[in-house]
């Protein structure tokens, strides 16, 4: 994939399969220490010990419709070959935890992407699930919290287009404000 926000897409995919109803993001850009950590947290129906070690695996998959699961190795493998890793933690009936780790400014690794498109994509498709999408780049940061919206909008589905739109510049507006306006 050219872009993480699109291995991002794909690892929430999985989060919704596993019947999550809240999907956190995080991205940290840590200039300093020249790491760039993706975190996807979900409160979706876990996997034993066994089957965490397996997901890495390409030639494993839980779906019936073919024989490989290439999203979370493809992930995987982004990450390590940019100096950093992939760790899957879960529990069952508890949630998973995906952390990729890359060297922020190896010459490799893909950039981050449209991550606005990517959060409207999941909002418009799965309305019902809470997303909290937390980007934090050096000291700045900022949140959207799906949750916190509804709150707000309370008739009006977070899904309706204008909704949607305003959630899409809500995050340009937000990243281009803590990248510095770039």
């Amino acid at each position: 994939m050219k872009e993480l926000s699109l291995h991002i897409l794909d690892v929430v995919q999985n989060s919704l399969g596993a019947k999550a109803s809240l999907v956190e993001i995080d991205i940290i850009e840590d200039i300093k220490n020249n790491l760039l950590t993706i975190k996807i947290k979900d409160n979706g129906t876990g996997m034993d010990e066994e089957m965490s070690k397996k997901v890495i695996d390409p030639f494993f998959t839980t779906r019936t419709t073919r024989k490989v699961g290439m999203g979370i190795p493809l992930f995987a493998q982004a990450a390590k070959s940019c100096g950093g890793d992939l760790k899957v933690y879960s529990e069952k009936g508890k949630g998973t935890e995906v952390i990729a780790t890359f060297v922020l400014n190896h010459i490799d690794r893909a950039p981050i992407g449209s991550m606005a498109d990517t959060m409207v994509s999941l909002v418009a498709v799965h309305p019902n699930v809470d997303f909290i999408y937390r980007h934090c780049v050096g000291d700045k940061a900022f949140v959207m919290d799906t949750g916190e919206v509804k709150k707000i909008l309370q008739e009006v589905p977070i899904n309706n287009p204008m909704v949607l739109d305003w959630i899409k510049r809500f995050i340009q507006d937000n990243l281009k404000e803590i990248n510095g306006g770039a």
